[in-house]
């Protein structure tokens, strides 16, 4: 491929994530609000007025409005150019990594779904199953063009992903009378499955349980956070899965080199 394809194929990818990053948006908002993601358009969340077409467009419109409403002046908060920045680079990344190909485009759509399962799980301590069901059946049903798995290896990635949490989910109800966990995050394991792997499910896991461990005994200790303090665990895997799509083959490799 020569350099100028090269270039205008990330350029492309990057727009089509600026594109998708838009979206997510509005599903981030609207899908835990039970709201049609498609219709009314969007409106401003603190006056409701209509965001004209040309006050929509991701990043540039953020910047020429200086984060703030052209009606009301409240500010738009800082999570919406983020998120589609974050998604441009998604996209870029799944180029980089597996070149023009459906496996690409796999790729796009799962940092998708971690995006949005992420962000959701993290402001509203849900995974809906609008999102985390259709994701289960996409992932096994691409996997025969996927060049980087296998069915067999989804379909048991994906029961593994929900039998592991769902065990513990069962032995901690069993033992305290009390959920320790959502059932979403044992069907968010699944999909990260049904689309990585076994393989890639354990590696997203073990990043997962890291991180929450991590940041949950951070919070305790500067008192923001107490051992019966509920953490966004479904946050923890989209990061978890997110980096074992990109890096999931090399960290499971090294880390057979250790045993």
């Amino acid at each position: 491929m020569t350099a100028p394809l090269h270039i205008l194929l990330d350029v492309y990818a990057a727009l089509l994530g600026l594109i998708a990053g838009s979206y997510l948006n509005v599903v981030v908002h609207r899908l835990p609000r039970g709201l049609s993601t498609v219709r009314p358009r969007s409106a401003c969340p603190a006056c409701g007025a209509p965001i004209r077409a040309l006050d929509n467009l991701p990043l540039l419109s953020f910047a020429l409005l200086r984060g703030r409403c052209r009606h009301c002046r409240a500010p738009i908060a800082w999570r919406y150019p983020l998120v589609e920045a974050a998604t441009a680079a998604l996209f870029v990344a799944c180029l980089e990594r597996f070149g023009p190909s459906l496996g690409c485009l796999a790729a796009a759509l799962f940092c998708c779904l971690m995006i949005a399962l992420g962000l959701i799980d993290l402001e509203h301590l849900i995974l809906p199953d609008r999102l985390t069901l259709p994701g289960i059946a996409a992932g096994l049903a691409l996997q025969p063009w996927l060049d980087w798995g296998g069915l067999r290896q989804a379909v048991l990635g994906a029961v593994l992903g929900a039998a592991v949490l769902l065990a513990i989910w069962g032995a901690w109800y069993l033992l305290r009378r009390e959920e320790g966990m959502g059932l979403g995050d044992a069907k968010m394991l699944a999909l990260i499955g049904a689309f990585l792997g076994w393989k890639g499910m354990l590696v997203t896991l073990f990043l997962a349980s890291l991180a929450g461990a991590l940041i949950g005994m951070a919070l305790i200790w500067r008192g923001r956070a107490g051992l019966r303090s509920m953490l966004p665990f479904g946050s923890f895997l989209a990061l978890g899965g997110l980096a074992a799509l990109f890096a999931g083959r090399a960290l499971a490799a090294w880390y057979g080199g250790l045993l």
